[in-house]
């Protein structure tokens, strides 16, 4: 009888490690930074490698500022430069682009995809009324949730003013749900705007913005999600193509 009973709870208790162990591995697999086609997990932690895509590039100049002439393309690559530059010594960093070529967003997928244990950090500037401004931030993935979270939060402590802009959304574009990596695109602000597009014009300015978007990414890696609220609910919608509406 006494034999029976150690027994049984030596069965148990193997039981429970086992539960335990797979608990462990499943809450490590949540977390990972590595590739995940739907990305329903919490956030990276951890991750050492950050891909910077400057928006647009080559034959596709993106917005022009009617009030400076700089043009998006232009300025993206100056800000991934100075992000990769802040980065520098606790990230390994890669260029989607290093200089004025165009990529097609396909093949961004597919760069972003090659990666390890990577986030993706699309940059772009906005343009639309003359009367918004402010920056924005996109994703979709609900391993992107965190990230976003913190790169706008940081951009809009930077920005001296936001008005009628849409904040942080949740959109289905080729780059916040086709990588299989988390992935975010940010708007710096707005080329369309006469004072915002005058502030981005200042390298000054983009040197402050370049900074704090690197802290996020920083404290991202260090704190995964915690403190940026709860993670989205999982949407099984297939990868976004061209032909969608609101690329």
């Amino acid at each position: 009888m006494a034999k029976c009973f150690i027994s049984c709870v030596y069965i148990v208790f193997i039981c429970f490690l086992a539960s335990c162990s797979e608990q462990s591995i499943q809450s490590s697999v949540a977390s990972s930074p590595g590739h995940d086609v739907w990305g329903h997990r919490p956030g990276p932690r951890g991750f050492t490698t950050v891909i910077l895509d400057a928006g647009h590039g080559g034959k596709d100049s993106g917005a022009v500022s009617p009030y400076t002439g700089q043009k998006e393309k232009d300025l993206t690559l100056d800000m991934v430069k100075r992000i990769r530059a802040e980065l520098s010594g606790d990230f390994r960093t890669l260029l989607m682009r290093s200089d004025d070529t165009f990529v097609e967003l396909d093949d961004r997928v597919v760069q972003a995809n090659r990666s390890g244990a990577a986030v993706l950090v699309s940059v772009h500037f906005n343009s639309g009324p003359s009367n918004i401004r402010g920056p924005e931030t996109y994703f979709w993935r609900v391993d992107s949730h965190g990230l976003a979270t913190r790169l706008q939060r940081a951009m809009v402590a930077l920005c001296p003013a936001q008005k009628d802009n849409r904040g942080l959304v949740r959109r289905r574009l080729r780059l916040t749900r086709n990588p299989e990596i988390p992935c975010v695109l940010l708007e710096g602000g707005y080329l369309s705007s006469p004072a915002e597009s005058r502030l981005v014009a200042d390298p000054l300015y983009r040197q402050r913005l370049a900074r704090v978007i690197a802290t996020a990414i920083r404290a991202q890696s260090a704190s995964g999600d915690s403190g940026t609220g709860p993670l989205p609910p999982p949407i099984d919608a297939p990868p976004s193509k061209g032909s969608d509406k609101r690329q």
